[in-house]
Protein backbone atom coordinates (compact mmCIF):
# COMPACT_ATOMS: atom_id res chain seq x y z
CA UNK A 1 0.00 0.00 0.00
CA UNK A 2 3.09 2.64 0.99
CA UNK A 3 4.57 1.57 -1.88
CA UNK A 4 1.68 2.39 -4.32
CA UNK A 5 1.30 5.76 -3.03
CA UNK A 6 4.95 6.70 -3.27
CA UNK A 7 5.10 5.54 -6.81
CA UNK A 8 1.94 6.72 -7.92
CA UNK A 9 2.45 10.53 -7.12
CA UNK A 10 0.44 10.64 -4.00
CA UNK A 11 0.68 14.23 -2.32
CA UNK A 12 2.57 14.75 0.61
CA UNK A 13 -0.54 15.12 2.81
CA UNK A 14 -2.12 11.53 1.99
CA UNK A 15 1.29 9.96 2.45
CA UNK A 16 1.96 11.46 5.87
CA UNK A 17 -1.51 10.57 6.71
CA UNK A 18 -0.77 6.75 5.66
CA UNK A 19 2.00 6.92 7.49
CA UNK A 20 0.20 8.00 11.02
CA UNK A 21 -2.94 5.48 10.24
CA UNK A 22 -0.43 2.69 9.86
CA UNK A 23 1.76 3.57 13.17
CA UNK A 24 -1.53 3.96 15.04
CA UNK A 25 -2.37 0.36 13.36
CA UNK A 26 1.01 -1.26 14.82
CA UNK A 27 0.61 0.52 18.56
CA UNK A 28 -2.91 -0.73 18.62
CA UNK A 29 -1.31 -3.94 18.09
CA UNK A 30 1.64 -3.61 20.56
CA UNK A 31 -0.26 -1.96 23.64
CA UNK A 32 -2.44 -5.06 24.94
CA UNK A 33 1.10 -6.36 25.67
CA UNK A 34 1.43 -4.18 28.64
CA UNK A 35 -0.34 -4.49 31.67
CA UNK A 36 -1.49 -0.97 32.16
CA UNK A 37 -3.06 1.61 29.66
CA UNK A 38 -0.39 4.03 31.27
CA UNK A 39 2.35 1.65 30.34
CA UNK A 40 1.35 1.28 26.93
CA UNK A 41 1.38 4.44 26.59
CA UNK A 42 4.91 4.84 27.57
CA UNK A 43 6.05 2.30 25.28
CA UNK A 44 4.00 3.98 22.38
CA UNK A 45 5.31 7.87 23.03
CA UNK A 46 9.31 5.55 23.09
CA UNK A 47 8.49 4.00 19.50
CA UNK A 48 7.16 7.87 18.33
CA UNK A 49 10.41 9.07 19.44
CA UNK A 50 12.58 6.18 18.09
CA UNK A 51 11.74 7.25 14.75
CA UNK A 52 11.60 10.80 15.23
CA UNK A 53 14.26 13.37 13.70
CA UNK A 54 16.37 13.71 16.78
CA UNK A 55 20.63 12.74 15.60
CA UNK A 56 20.94 11.60 19.18
CA UNK A 57 18.77 9.23 21.20
CA UNK A 58 20.14 9.29 25.15
CA UNK A 59 17.57 9.14 27.95
CA UNK A 60 17.18 12.70 28.86
CA UNK A 61 16.22 13.39 25.38
CA UNK A 62 13.85 10.55 24.45
CA UNK A 63 12.06 11.81 27.61
CA UNK A 64 11.92 15.43 27.04
CA UNK A 65 10.54 14.65 22.85
CA UNK A 66 8.15 12.08 24.56
CA UNK A 67 7.06 15.35 26.88
CA UNK A 68 8.51 13.54 30.32
CA UNK A 69 9.74 15.29 32.99
CA UNK A 70 13.16 13.08 33.11
CA UNK A 71 13.69 9.71 31.79
CA UNK A 72 12.44 7.57 34.45
CA UNK A 73 9.38 6.61 32.85
CA UNK A 74 10.75 5.09 29.68
CA UNK A 75 13.82 3.36 32.00
CA UNK A 76 11.30 2.15 34.03
CA UNK A 77 9.39 0.45 31.04
CA UNK A 78 12.75 -0.88 29.29
CA UNK A 79 14.09 -2.13 32.72
CA UNK A 80 11.39 -2.84 35.49
CA UNK A 81 8.58 -2.99 33.03
CA UNK A 82 6.90 -6.38 33.10
CA UNK A 83 5.78 -7.27 29.23
CA UNK A 84 6.91 -10.40 26.73
CA UNK A 85 9.56 -9.85 24.29
CA UNK A 86 8.71 -12.43 22.70
CA UNK A 87 5.00 -11.23 22.37
CA UNK A 88 6.47 -8.38 20.78
CA UNK A 89 8.45 -9.86 18.82
CA UNK A 90 5.92 -11.74 17.23
CA UNK A 91 4.03 -8.40 16.46
CA UNK A 92 6.30 -7.02 14.70
CA UNK A 93 6.82 -10.24 12.59
CA UNK A 94 2.70 -9.97 12.12
CA UNK A 95 3.00 -6.59 10.67
CA UNK A 96 6.05 -7.26 8.53
CA UNK A 97 4.81 -9.82 6.93
CA UNK A 98 1.42 -8.23 6.43
CA UNK A 99 2.41 -5.15 4.96
CA UNK A 100 6.08 -6.37 3.04
CA UNK A 101 5.96 -10.32 3.04
CA UNK A 102 6.72 -11.90 -0.21
CA UNK A 103 7.98 -15.30 -1.30
CA UNK A 104 11.46 -13.98 -1.85
CA UNK A 105 11.87 -11.55 1.28
CA UNK A 106 15.08 -12.44 3.60
CA UNK A 107 16.06 -11.15 6.71
CA UNK A 108 19.49 -9.21 6.97
CA UNK A 109 21.47 -9.23 9.82
CA UNK A 110 23.57 -6.40 9.79
CA UNK A 111 26.55 -5.66 13.06
CA UNK A 112 27.84 -1.86 13.25
CA UNK A 113 29.80 0.32 15.87
CA UNK A 114 29.29 3.52 16.53
CA UNK A 115 32.37 5.16 17.66
CA UNK A 116 32.77 6.41 21.17
CA UNK A 117 34.92 8.99 22.52
CA UNK A 118 34.86 8.37 26.35
CA UNK A 119 33.24 4.99 28.65
CA UNK A 120 30.23 6.53 29.51
CA UNK A 121 27.98 5.07 27.42
CA UNK A 122 26.44 1.97 28.29
CA UNK A 123 28.40 -0.99 26.26
CA UNK A 124 31.04 1.13 25.24
CA UNK A 125 34.08 -1.45 25.32
CA UNK A 126 37.56 -1.33 23.46
CA UNK A 127 36.72 -3.79 20.66
CA UNK A 128 37.47 -4.40 17.00
CA UNK A 129 34.66 -2.63 14.50
CA UNK A 130 34.47 -2.40 10.81
CA UNK A 131 33.50 1.52 11.16
CA UNK A 132 37.08 2.40 12.19
CA UNK A 133 38.81 -0.47 10.90
CA UNK A 134 40.67 -1.27 14.40
CA UNK A 135 40.22 -2.11 18.20
CA UNK A 136 38.59 0.88 19.39
CA UNK A 137 36.05 2.42 21.90
CA UNK A 138 32.95 1.50 19.99
CA UNK A 139 29.12 0.27 20.77
CA UNK A 140 28.40 -2.48 18.66
CA UNK A 141 24.53 -2.68 17.62
CA UNK A 142 23.06 -5.50 15.65
CA UNK A 143 20.22 -5.02 12.86
CA UNK A 144 17.24 -7.03 11.83
CA UNK A 145 15.74 -5.87 8.84
CA UNK A 146 13.55 -7.54 6.17
CA UNK A 147 13.79 -6.76 3.03
CA UNK A 148 11.61 -7.40 -0.05
CA UNK A 149 9.94 -6.40 -3.10
CA UNK A 150 7.59 -4.56 -1.51
CA UNK A 151 9.73 -2.26 0.69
Amino acid sequence: MMQDMMSGGASVEETLELWARLLRSAKDRMAPLFTQKRVAASACAFLDVLIGNEPRKTGWMRAEAAGDPGPWRQQALLGRGHWDADALRDVVRDYVIEHLGTEEGVLVIDETGFLKKGQASCGVGRQYTGSAGKITNCQIGVFATYVSARG
